[in-house]
């Protein structure tokens, strides 16, 4: 298989549109296996678009086929666009929706009264509408107000008080289903993102830690690798971005969401506490400040000079087990441990590597510029290590 993939990339270089359905359709067959093998976000997306889907034919039949109406139209659509990502979202944005329709729904039919014809109404009242769009009052459903009175207008039936409650009653039928659809069908629960985003962000990090390492150990590094450092430790940033984004979604998908409901669904029933967040933020910040310095060690225009010789190779070492104590957090989070034994033992390699740097800063043999730069570093490690390695009994119960 990767011997196929090697040959499909050689055969794919310099076609870029190829090259891009190419990806995107190995993307795509990468979300389709992760939704097959197990819990997480792609399936939660199947999911959900398997329930609006559901919601859509459900008030489909209640509206066009058990009543009978002819022009059932708006509860399906209405049903389709409120399975939302949380439940409290669903009900948030039907009121936000219902609003929206009944303004485009009067409006228009006051337009077509005063023109007495279809163009001029539409003429008439979509610029009002779509400003109204735009009033923070309905959300991100602003828009519905236009495409009502677009449906109202264009089907080319009188418009009446009765049409209009016609409409608004059709609205309501839809909103309804799809409230409870989203509520009562496996209502979406995030929880599992909170976990997942941190455990990816404490995964990254012990890359670009075990990447700066090598780097420093090989001694081949120069501006180039020190500004990818900088840029993988701007990615660690926009990871963060993601876990607070996650957070938030948790919170929201707990609201309105009953127990029984929630253990159907076989979620999980706690997250890390939001503590977390707070230490893996400054985790990506010191690993943010320690790429920074070494970035300004290797610019010919700065006067600090990186650390030499066997020093330089301790302080790689003590990066590595940073980073290696890193993906056991990762770990720990998805629920697996390298066990006590192993993490005192690395522990106590870590506290060896540290005094023999304290020694090495002792010894100034590097010169004041590059002792000076080794005190930041290792200043800046013992800062990683401080919240990466918690003293025994703080991560119990997390």
């Amino acid at each position: 298989m990767t011997a196929v993939i090697r040959a499909a990339r050689e055969a794919l270089r310099g076609r870029r549109p190829v090259a891009a359905v190419w990806w995107e359709a190995c993307a795509v067959g990468r979300s389709v296996r992760a939704a097959w093998r197990g819990p997480g976000r792609e399936r939660d997306l199947v999911v959900q678009s398997l329930k609006a889907a559901g919601a859509a034919l459900l008030a489909w039949a209640v509206a066009g086929v058990w009543l009978g109406d002819p022009m059932a139209l708006m509860a399906p659509w209405v049903a389709l666009v409120l399975v939302q990502a949380t439940v409290y979202s669903s009900v948030r944005q039907a009121g936000e929706q219902f609003a929206a329709i009944c303004a485009g729904a009067v409006i228009a039919s006051a337009a077509q009264a005063i023109t007495d014809d279809h163009t001029g109404a539409l003429a008439l009242c979509l610029p009002v509408l779509m400003l109204m769009a735009n009033w923070s009052r309905f959300g991100g459903q602003g828009i519905y107000a236009a495409t009502t009175a677009v449906f109202v207008l264009a089907s080319g039936t009188a418009v009446s008080a009765a049409a209009v409650g016609h409409r608004v009653g059709q609205a309501a039928l839809g909103a309804a289903i799809g409230v409870a659809v989203n509520a009562l069908v496996l209502p979406p629960i995030h929880l599992r993102d909170v976990r997942e985003n941190l455990a990816a962000l404490a995964r990254e990090s012990g890359d670009l830690l075990h990447t700066v390492a090598t780097g420093l150990r090989e001694g081949e590094w120069d501006a180039q690798s020190a500004a990818g450092w900088s840029s993988d430790a701007a990615r660690l940033g926009r990871r963060l971005d993601a876990l607070y984004s996650a957070r938030s979604w948790s919170r929201e998908s707990l609201r309105l969401t009953s127990g029984p409901l929630r253990r159907l669904q076989r979620v999980p029933t706690s997250v890390p506490p939001e503590d977390e967040d707070q230490r893996w933020s400054r985790v990506t910040g010191n690993i943010t400040a320690l790429t920074r310095t070494l970035a300004v060690t290797v610019d010919e225009h700065r006067t600090p000079k990186a650390p030499e010789g066997p020093v330089l190779d301790l302080y790689a070492r003590l990066l590595a087990l940073i980073g290696d104590a890193c993906h056991a957090e990762a770990d720990r989070l998805l629920g697996s441990s390298a066990g006590p034994r192993r993490e005192a033992e690395t522990e106590t390699t870590m506290d060896e590597l540290h005094r023999r740097l304290q020694e090495g800063l002792r010894e100034q043999g590097q010169g004041a510029a590059r002792t000076a730069v080794l005190g930041t570093l290792v200043l800046q490690a013992e800062n990683l290590w401080a919240e990466i390695v918690p003293e025994p009994g703080e991560s119990a119960g997390q």
